[in-house]
């Protein structure tokens, strides 16, 4: 890695407010609001996030409700392709597939429209953090039940701690910032 990529993600971590016992005792959240409320770090990020998808073969990205919608929309309209929103279960007024999971905080279910992925088309996966991983796989099987294929998860921050990308070894797997 050079010094000067290793300058940047220092000051992108640096924008990364952590916050202790939120949202229970214990969690160290990772509040993203002060990097995206910045325009040139914002910026930044997009501009990672468009480097390293720019020359793949991407028919649409898929957003993860709710943080995941800021870089998947972001991405998408730079690229010119289409958003899938990722939902939490009764939030998409159409016919939907459903995944439970089960997160750092309790049992949830993520859901997508069943017509959202046309068969075969190569889908990316967008969210903010990726902690337990539980998320992050009932998104993947969502995209595959549709009969898209994953071209990779990508995040703005992996929490090594929670070994999520351990849980994901089986999917393709990037992150601009990691933390402990």
């Amino acid at each position: 890695m050079t010094f000067l990529l290793q300058s940047t993600l220092s000051r992108l971590k640096e924008k990364v407010r952590t916050i202790p016992d939120f949202p229970e005792k214990g969690v160290l959240y990772r509040d993203i609001t002060p990097l995206i409320g910045d325009g040139q770090f914002f910026r930044l990020v997009m501009t990672i996030f468009l480097e390293r998808y720019q020359r793949r073969k991407i028919d649409k990205i898929a957003a993860i409700d709710a943080r995941g919608f800021i870089f998947a929309g972001a991405l998408a309209h730079i690229l010119g392709i289409g958003l899938i929103p990722i939902r939490k279960k009764g939030k998409l007024p159409f016919q939907t597939f459903e995944s439970e999971y089960a997160s750092e905080y309790g049992v949830n279910t993520l859901t997508i429209h069943r017509d959202a992925v046309e068969r075969g088309e190569q889908v990316l996966i967008l969210d903010d953090v990726l902690a337990t991983g539980g998320t992050a796989e009932a998104a993947a099987k969502l995209v595959e039940r549709c009969g898209g294929t994953l071209v990779e998860l990508g995040f703005l921050i992996e929490l090594r701690e929670l070994k999520g990308k351990e849980r994901l070894r089986r999917y393709p797997i990037y992150s601009i910032l990691q933390f402990p």
